[in-house]
């Protein structure tokens, strides 16, 4: 695959917020400053997602979370190979790619970008037996109603949450697409776990930690990546047993939107 010339700024990166940082994308004809969160622009291009996050920075998350699915579903005494795994903010498709390393039944992603579904059937063709591109916020009830079809028990969400790429109702959405007594897991960094964390997801994540909507089966702190200027960024590892949906109400009661 090709090696793009990627540079990072030459200032301190501390002076941003991880959604804030961008490197540029030097083609020789033109230097590019392209911010971490344009996923647009990053997939647009083969191979740049990966030399940047995973060659550059070392990010392990896909690999961590999947692999912390696959025990805790097993302690738990049931069948992992039985899964069948909404991957929502499933990118270019890398978290699938590992979902589909550890044997699942049937993997769907979603995603809201039209170039995410298009970056996946370039570089990773045939991981997803469906790739919905569809705004979670807004689902029609043909839509719930497809992707119901599926008879989804698991929910996989990596490295999207807690940013404002993926918005609260969104989640709550996805989360209720999954059959009850299924399995949720996602990262989020360490700060959203803090009660200073006043944002819309880091309140929701508290909420529903301490509701009976779900079970906390595995919290584990790791390093998800390293940021631009060499330093850590640990983020959870959290794996959870749905107990029941949520209704939206919950989010208007708690004002988390």
């Amino acid at each position: 695959m090709t090696r793009h010339n990627i540079q990072f700024p030459p200032f301190a990166a501390e002076h941003l917020n991880q959604d804030e940082a961008f490197f540029y994308l030097n083609t020789g004809d033109k230097k590019e400053k392209i911010l971490f969160h344009d996923y647009t622009r990053i997939y647009e291009v083969p191979g740049l997602y990966e030399q940047l996050f995973y060659d550059r920075l070392k990010c392990i998350s896909p690999r961590k979370v999947s692999e912390s699915l696959k025990q805790t579903i097993e302690q738990n005494k049931e069948n992992f190979s039985e899964m069948k795994v909404l991957d929502f903010g499933a990118g270019n498709g890398i978290m699938g790619e590992e979902l589909k390393k550890t044997g699942v039944a049937r993997l769907v992603g979603a995603d809201i970008l039209n170039e995410a579904k298009m970056a996946t059937e370039r570089d990773r063709p045939g991981t997803y037996d469906m790739y919905f591109v569809k705004d979670f916020t807004n689902l029609s009830e043909d839509d719930v109603a497809e992707i119901k079809s599926w008879n989804l028990n698991a929910l996989t969400t990596i490295a999207a949450l807690g940013f404002g790429d993926i918005p609260t109702k969104a989640f709550i959405n996805a989360f209720n697409l999954i059959n009850e007594t299924g399995w949720i897991a996602f990262n989020i960094k360490e700060t959203f776990l803090h009660e200073s964390d006043s944002t819309g997801f880091s309140r929701l994540i508290r909420e529903l930690i301490f509701s009976e909507y779900l079970n906390i089966n595995h919290l584990e702190r790791y390093r998800h990546r390293l940021s631009i200027d060499g330093k850590p960024l640990y983020y959870f590892s959290v794996i959870c047993w749905k107990r029941d949906h949520v209704p939206m109400d919950f989010l208007k009661n708690k004002n988390i939107f």
